[in-house]
Parts: structure tokens; sequence; C-alpha cells
């Protein structure tokens, strides 16, 4: 670990966003489930939740490219424990739904906590997440088509996510506990070294100012 990469980290941690994510209802296409993790990583989502009945969504998961790395995948098995989970955290959920009851996705505030639900591929949003959303959004579409791919309109709300929260200033200090932007920090430089110290319950060793073990666990641990 460089200083140089440790710095950069730490800058990207600091303006994880941890009150905004995604809520993946049954995408399961490889290149949309990897698109949408890009996409997050992009506009600093710490995590997004997923539903995968059939394990799908982590298979696609595991071979998704560097955006696994720092985009945690919290997978539920099904919409509505996904939704419960949410809704016990005090989350908004905002449907990307084309109907006719949704508003211009721009009329939405997303710098509240605020979980963007987003439809699979064909078949779109199930009807458990377009009855229990707070609200409907649309992406406005002025050619032949109906919808955006489902990677694509991710992007396209999530960058207005990005957009608004600049102007709230929300991405110029750390907006994680202090506890959790430590222990993030962490897994992100040394992950083999943090997955040691989780199997034998061990706490992570501190940090220099560089980034540099003050003690390496490990030896302990292979004593």
């Amino acid at each position: 670990m460089t200083p140089e990469r440790f710095e950069k980290l730490r800058r990207t941690l600091l303006r994880r966003q941890p009150d905004l994510t995604v809520l993946a209802d049954s995408v399961n296409k490889p290149h949309n489930v990897s698109a949408i993790l890009r996409t997050a990583d992009a506009v600093g989502i710490l995590k997004v939740h997923a539903i995968s009945a059939s394990g799908a969504m982590r298979r696609h998961h595991m071979i998704s490219g560097g955006a696994k790395r720092w985009v945690d995948v919290v997978l539920h098995p099904s919409i509505e424990a996904g939704i419960a989970r949410l809704r016990a955290d005090g989350w908004r959920l905002v449907a990307a739904d084309g109907s006719a009851r949704a508003r211009d996705f721009r009329d939405e505030d997303y710098t509240a906590k605020v979980a963007i639900i987003l439809g699979a591929e064909l078949v779109g949003l199930s009807s458990a997440a377009i009855e229990q959303a707070d609200v409907h959004v649309a992406i406005p579409m002025h050619g032949l088509g109906q919808s955006l791919n489902v990677s694509v309109a991710a992007a396209v709300i999530l960058f207005e996510a990005e957009r608004q929260r600049i102007a709230a200033g929300l991405y110029e200090q750390s907006r994680l506990p202090p506890d959790d932007f430590e222990r993030t920090l962490f897994e992100w430089c040394y992950p083999d070294i943090a997955a040691r110290c989780r199997e034998h319950a061990r706490p992570y060793p501190a940090l220099t100012a560089d980034g540099t073990l003050t003690e390496n666990p490990l030896l302990a641990i292979t004593r």
C-alpha cells in the first residue's frame, strides 16, 4: 500500500453517501448488474440492495469487475423482504416506473435518505415494489421507445441525485460515523488482512497517516 494509493482510497471514502442506495428488483443480466455497480461507485454509493431469489445476483456480483470491491451488495430473498429491511432503516422508496402516476425524475429530492427501486429487464418492477413505493418517477422519453435499459435508467437517475447532492454540499466532508469510516478504509486498503482478522475475531490494527500498518496482526495469528 503506497501513500498515494492510500490517499486516493481515503479521499474516495470521504465522499461516500451512506443515505443513497439502489434496490435492484430481480435484475439478473450480468452486464446490467456490472453497469449498475459501476455507476453506484461513480456517484459515491456505499452499498446497493438487490433481490436474488435464485442466487443469480450473487454469481454475477462475483464477476462484476473492480466495482465489487468498493460497493457492497446486500441480497434479499424477495422484494417484500428487501422493502421491509429498507423501511425498518428509514429509507424513502422511489420507484422508477413509467406509468401515468410517475412524475419527472428531476422533480424528486434525492438529498434525503432515499432508495431508488429499479425493475428487472423486460418485466420491469414487481407489483409489490409499485404498490409500496413512496413515490414514482419516470425519465421523459421523446422518441418512439417506451423505456431505457435498466442500467442506463439507473445512471440517469443517480447522476441527477449526485447533482443535487453536490449542490447541497453533501460530498464536502465524510458522512460516515468515524468507526465505520476507519473500518471500511482498512478493509479497502488491506482486504486479505481484514478477512483474516475477522476469521480469528481480532480487531483491525491502526493505520498511520500514510496508510502503513502499525502492526501486522497475521504474525500473532500464525504463532
